[in-house]
């Protein structure tokens, strides 16, 4: 039996590894965009189809170099590694694949903890041109989407709002601007929840004291919060909020304080219909009485409304 061994270490294919943790969808495009452009082979690997359980959303993506670096989450973290390593062959071979894991997978060995199964695409990117224009579509606060075509191994463009699934033969992948939280009223209350907002990653705009967005620059990735103890000056910047398609309206006081608020907006020729969008008292849970928890109340109750837009 002749045995051989590789004489220079180099030849070996290298072991994958996380380049880092996140499961930010702009993130993880914008690494694969990058790699690229350096000249490395890059895999994009979408969660196209899910039986049972899945720790993930349907669209999940983890973006895979020929260097074996990687990001992203299609699982619990369980599979990740095991995921690339498939990658990085389908780029050796330059061709896509479906990989099958857990419930339904010929691989007996990847179990699951969820007990359900997955299914993967994985597509071998030509170039980052269609990346860099999703990427350029979000930084300009427009939805769009990813349409993939496994018969074809394409990638293509798509515009507009769709929810992430198959469309036909193909897959598209939604994406939507990263969220935005606009942020009035006093100071204290202003500075804590600004850094709770951006700890969980959202962008934050904070108004000074007179500044009225107008109702195009609050769009529907927009969440408002309003924490003034003075009704009359947050008046001007929820009609604003009111006009717009913000996703989220909230405004600090309390039930009497809101009668108040709403009957101070009727009076002013407000639309009465439009009233139930303000979220009153605002956040997840009542009678946050120091500013730390209200601003965790506050940025908890618009990630939950955030999460009805999925």
């Amino acid at each position: 039996m002749t045995i051989h061994i590789a004489a220079d270490p180099e030849t070996l294919a290298p072991e994958p590894r996380a380049a880092f943790l996140s499961d930010d969808a702009i993130e993880i495009l914008s690494f694969a965009a990058r790699s690229l452009e350096e000249g490395q082979p890059t895999a994009l690997i979408t969660l196209v189809d899910i039986r049972g359980g899945a720790a993930r959303a349907l669209g999940a993506q983890m973006v895979v170099r020929g260097d074996g670096l990687y990001c992203g989450f299609v699982s619990g973290g369980c599979t990740e590694a095991a995921v690339a390593a498939d990658a990085m062959s389908a780029l050796n071979k330059g061709m896509d694949r479906l990989l099958r894991l857990g419930e339904g997978s010929p691989f007996f060995d990847i179990v699951l903890p969820c007990g359900g199964g997955i299914t993967l695409a994985i597509h071998v990117l030509e170039d980052a041109a269609v990346l860099s224009q999703a990427l350029s579509a979000l930084q300009r606060r427009s939805p769009v989407g990813l349409r993939y075509h496994p018969g074809r191994r394409t990638l293509s463009l798509q515009r507009g709002e769709e929810a992430s699934g198959w469309y036909g033969d193909c897959f598209v992948r939604a994406y939507r601007p990263r969220p935005r939280v606009v942020i009035a009223g006093t100071p204290l209350e202003i500075d804590t929840v600004a850094r709770i907002a951006v700890a969980a990653g959202y962008e934050t705009v904070t108004l000074g004291r007179g500044q009225i967005p107008s109702p195009d620059e609050l769009d529907a990735d927009t969440a408002v919060a309003l924490l003034f103890h003075d009704v009359d000056r947050e008046l001007p910047l929820l009609n604003a909020a009111l006009a717009s398609h913000a996703f989220y309206i909230g405004a600090l006081g309390s039930r009497r304080t809101h009668a108040k608020r709403c009957q101070l907006l009727r009076d002013g020729g407000g639309d009465e219909r439009l009233l139930y969008r303000i979220k009153a008292p605002i956040g997840l849970f009542d009678k946050a009485r120091d500013a730390r928890s209200l601003a965790v109340s506050v940025v908890a109750d618009i990630a939950h409304a955030r999460l009805r837009l999925d």
